[in-house]
C-alpha cells in the first residue's frame, strides 16, 4: 500500500525500495496517485481503490492501471472500455459498508461472461476490525470472503491490510495489503510490529525562557506554571501535520528527557517545558517522533490514531532518507 504519499512517507522514495525489496503489486486510492506511482513503477501491477470514475477507462488504460471494481455500472464500463484486455480486481464488500459489491451481488456473478470481459484477475475485500483480534466481525468477514474466494476459484485473492496480516490464516489468502505496518506503526494494540519504524519527527528549539509560578504560554493562556519553569519553543506547529489536539497532553524528548507540551500548539510554533532537560538550549534538537516516543503513543496523546500523525506529516519538513 503506497496511497497518501506512501503513508507520508514520500512516494518517490519508498516505492522503488519496495520494489528493490520484491514488491510487484501495489495498492494506491485514487487515479492521480496511480498516475504519480506509474511514472515511478514502470513495470508493476497497480491497482486504484477507489474504483472507476466515469469516463475514465482510456485514462487507466493509456498508464497501465487496474480499477477496483466496485459495482455493477463500474464492471459494465471497463468492459466496454477493454474486452477483457486489461485487468481489473473486484471488490466485495464483506461488512465495511462503504465500496463493493454486496457478497449476494458477487456470488451472482460467478460463471457470468462478465467477469472475464471486464478482466477480472483479483478479488478482494477489506476487513472492519482487524485490529482487534477478538471481535467476532473477523470471523463473520472471513466466512463471507471465503464464500466469495470459492465462487471465483481461478482469481487471487487478497482480505488482509496491515492488521489483517497478525489474524488467522483464513485471514490472508494470496496477497496481503500491507501498509501501516511497512512503516513501524503498530496495527494491533498490545502486540509489537516486528517491522523497524522508519520516521523520525525532530524540530529545533528557537528559544528559552523562564516563567514564574502563575505565569501562562501559547493561545488563551491555557496552561499556567505551577512553579518557576524553563521553557522552549520549537519551530513546527499545526501547519506541519502535528496535532494541536496534542497540546497540553504530548510530550517531546530533549537528550532523552521526555518534555511535555504546554499551552495549545499554534501553526508554526510548539511550547515544551524543558525544566528536566538539561541538554536544551538554542539550536539542539527535541524528537517528536522517535526513540521511546513512537508514532502510535504520539496519536493517542492526540486523541487520534498513529495512522493520521503518519499521513498528515506536512511539507515544510527537511526530508532525509537513509537505506
Amino acid at each position: 500500500m503506497v496511497k497518501a504519499d506512501a503513508y507520508g512517507c514520500g512516494l518517490a522514495r519508498v516505492a522503488p525500495a519496495l520494489w528493490r525489496a520484491g514488491c510487484r503489486t501495489f495498492f494506491v486510492a485514487h487515479l492521480s496517485e496511480g498516475i504519480a506511482a506509474r511514472k515511478i513503477l514502470p513495470e508493476a501491477a497497480i491497482y486504484v481503490l477507489n474504483g472507476l470514475p466515469p469516463g475514465h477507462a482510456e485514462v487507466f488504460r493509456a498508464h497501465g492501471l487496474r480499477p477496483v471494481l466496485g459495482d455493477r455500472g463500474e464492471l459494465l464500463e471497463w468492459a466496454a472500455a477493454t474486452d477483457g484486455a486489461a485487468p481489473a480486481a473486484l471488490h466485495v464488500d464483506t461488512g465495511m459498508n462503504r465500496l463493493g459489491l454486496r457478497v449476494e451481488e458477487a456470488l451472482a456473478l460467478a460463471g457470468d461472461p462478465l467477469i472475464a470481459r471486464a478482466g477480472i484477475d483479483l478479488v478482494m475485500s477489506h476487513l472492519v476490525s482487524a485490529e482487534l483480534p477478538d471481535d467476532p466481525l473477523n470471523a463473520g468477514q472471513a466466512e463471507a470472503f471465503a464464500r466469495v474466494r470459492d465462487a471465483f476459484p481461478p482469481l487471487r485473492a487478497s482480505l488482509a491490510n496491515s492488521s489483517g496480516t497478525c489474524l488467522a490464516a483464513r485471514a490472508r489468502h494470496d496477497l496481503l495489503r500491507p501498509g501501516y505496518a511497512l512503516f513501524g506503526g503498530n496495527p494491533e494494540p498490545g502486540r509489537r510490529n516486528p517491522m523497524r519504524p522508519v520516521v523520525r519527527l525532530e524540530a529545533t528549539i528557537l528559544q528559552l525562557r523562564a516563567v514564574e509560578a502563575g505565569e501562562s504560554c501559547g493561545y488563551n493562556g491555557r496552561w499556567q506554571a505551577p512553579a518557576p519553569r524553563r521553557l522552549a519553543t520549537l519551530s513546527l506547529g499545526y501547519a506541519d501535520g502535528y496535532p494541536r489536539s496534542a497540546s497540553n497532553s504530548g510530550h517531546a524528548l530533549v537528550g532523552g528527557v521526555p518534555c511535555p507540551i504546554v499551552g495549545l500548539i499554534s501553526m508554526d510554533l510548539i511550547i515544551l517545558d524543558v525544566t528536566d532537560a538539561s541538554e536544551a538550549r538554542r539550536g539542539a534538537t527535541a524528537t517528536l517522533i522517535g526513540d521511546s516516543l513512537d508514532i502510535d503513543t504520539v496519536g493517542q496523546a492526540a486523541g487520534t490514531i498513529g495512522y493520521e500523525i503518519l499521513t498528515g506529516l506536512g511539507s515544510r519538513y527537511v526530508r532525509s532518507y537513509v537505506e
